[in-house]
């Protein structure tokens, strides 16, 4: 069982969202440390300052996880200064929701850059410091997107089928070297944050409330829970997936479920001008 009172949790993304939330609710269980990483400015600053006004040991650091040298020196100052976390949340994503052939190069790199190497990189960052210490948790954010396609969000699938297949494998190699390290990976479902502003439920798929899902996740880590798919019906695609023929898949998933359709309205959430630039900014406020 990983225990998150008395622990160092730092989360990715974590001053808007289901990031903030999860810290909020760390700090509410006992948490010691809460470390946030965030490319927004003015949302880490208001985070930290509410967090800290209930007497919480709240450290906002500006990092852009899609820069490996802002990675890798940021988590040389945590390290410095903490150790290695007990629980490191890989929360931080985007999405851009349109037809591939509308997207820009640009997009799409900077969408692998922060979904999929960026969590590699944080991983990649601390994970000697917790392999020495043999004992620490990793969750994984993915997305139910990682289990099937969808149109008008192909990159952002695809980044997420990425995220899947290398977090269950970082698990099977730290099992066998480390047992006293943990892998989460989760796999939600649309959830009410304003990322997917404009997006349609599909049938019997409810779009899922922060708090729900933030509760959700901070159980399975206490569990040490290995996979973590939400809402109940997630857990039905890699069975459907298998054993259907590919069209009828389609069929179901597409017409009757309604999956396929489910972007058609997708207008997302917009980043404020300073989210958007923050690549010269200091490391930690």
């Amino acid at each position: 069982m990983t225990r998150i009172k008395e622990s160092v949790v730092l989360i990715t993304g974590g001053a808007s969202g289901i990031g903030k939330l999860m810290g909020q609710k760390c700090l509410q269980q006992g948490a010691t440390h809460l470390l946030i990483w965030d490319v927004d400015p003015v949302s880490l600053q208001a985070v930290t300052e509410e967090l800290s006004a209930a007497e919480h040991q709240v450290h906002p650091y500006l990092v852009n996880i899609a820069d490996t040298a802002q990675v890798q020196q940021a988590a040389q100052q945590v390290l410095q200064e903490f150790g290695a976390p007990n629980i490191v949340i890989n929360n931080a994503g985007i999405v851009v929701g349109k037809p591939f052939v509308e997207h820009t190069m640009q997009e799409i790199e900077r969408t692998l850059q922060v979904n999929v190497l960026g969590m590699m990189a944080v991983t990649h960052a601390f994970l000697p410091a917790m392999l020495e210490r043999r004992q620490g948790h990793f969750v994984n954010i993915g997305s139910a997107a990682g289990m099937l396609p969808n149109p008008r969000m192909s990159v952002y699938a695809g980044s997420k089928w990425a995220v899947l297949g290398w977090s269950e494998s970082l698990r099977l190699e730290l099992e066998q070297i480390a047992p006293g390290l943990h892998v989460t990976t989760v796999t939600p479902s649309y959830i009410d944050t304003g990322m997917f502003a404009g997006v349609k439920a599909p049938f019997l798929t409810p779009i899922l409330q922060p708090h729900t899902i933030a509760d959700a996740i901070l159980r399975a880590v206490e569990q040490n829970q290995i996979l973590l798919r939400k809402p109940f019906i997630v857990n039905l695609l890699p069975l459907l997936r298998g054993l259907l023929p590919t069209r009828m898949f389609d069929t179901i998933a597409g017409k009757w479920f309604g999956v396929y359709t489910s972007m058609s309205g997708f207008t997302g959430r917009t980043a404020p001008e300073h989210s958007r630039t923050g690549t010269n900014l200091p490391e930690k406020l």
